[in-house]
């Protein structure tokens, strides 16, 4: 199963902006790691899935193997589809580049990483539990592939920032890019619910969880700075001294304020 590519909606960006320097590194272990260890040694050498078995999202190694690094590798294995791997490496050159520019490198690929890893976390655990209360494990032994968990915390991220750009649904209807982040998550939470975990090789589970795992961490992180201002701002104030003279014979001065 892959992450899958979204196929329907068409976004209209600027298209001229420049590759970042995270954005380049990750669109280059990417390719290397598709061409390098999925095609040449997975399929022409050995002829079968090891690597994607050892390194892609298997619900059944993570909970019962403890093959914890999963969650995380899984992120930057494609399928054999040229289709696959290109539209994703496209979003996250169009999207990433402008988030990069405006967040820095460094918070760009925590956060990156975070909505991939956490998109493996929610896929797994959930996987998991429905096996628990079910007793039927959908997807329990498929690997999933793909950077379309981060990609969609990518998208998640550029609808808040860059929410009143204008992007086009199917490339026909204009709409506002807060909107269309809302609407793709829709779209995917009726695609789960219509096919169920597993029943489809795109994991719409997976995109969702990339959209939740990003705005969890937007959430927390601004926050956290919000408390971290507040109290900078309140040790500040503290240590402001108001001192005032109102001496009546220096009225005409009027009261004295310093630090």
């Amino acid at each position: 199963m892959t992450g899958g590519g979204y196929r329907g909606p068409q976004m209209q960006m600027n298209m001229s902006i420049p590759v970042t320097p995270v954005v380049k590194w990750l669109i280059i272990i990417n390719l290397a790691v598709w061409v390098v260890f999925q095609l040449i040694v997975e399929r022409l050498l050995l002829g079968q899935p090891i690597v994607t078995l050892l390194f892609g999202l298997v619900p059944f190694s993570v909970l019962q193997k403890f093959f914890v690094w999963q969650t995380f590798s899984y992120m930057f294995l494609h399928s054999y589809s040229v289709f696959h791997i290109v539209f994703n490496l496209l979003l996250l050159w169009m999207m990433g580049s402008e988030l990069e520019q405006r967040w820095g490198s460094r918070f760009f690929l925590i956060y990156y990483l975070v909505c991939g890893w956490g998109a493996g976390v929610i896929y797994s655990l959930t996987i998991g539990i429905i096996g628990l209360v079910t007793g039927s494990f959908p997807g329990w032994t498929t690997p999933v592939i793909g950077a379309s968990g981060a990609i969609f915390g990518l998208m998640l991220a550029y609808g808040i920032i860059f929410g009143e750009r204008i992007v086009y649904f199917f490339m026909i209807f204009p709409m506002k890019a807060k909107v269309f982040v809302l609407l793709l998550g829709a779209i995917e939470f009726v695609t789960l619910l219509s096919s169920g975990i597993g029943g489809s090789d795109v994991a719409n589970l997976a995109h969702l969880g990339g959209i939740i795992s990003g705005f969890l961490f937007l959430k927390v992180y601004t926050h956290r700075q919000q408390n971290r201002w507040r109290k900078r701002s309140g040790e500040r104030g503290r240590g402001l001294r108001l001192v005032v003279n109102n001496d009546r014979k220096k009225e005409k001065d009027g009261p004295k304020y310093w630090n």
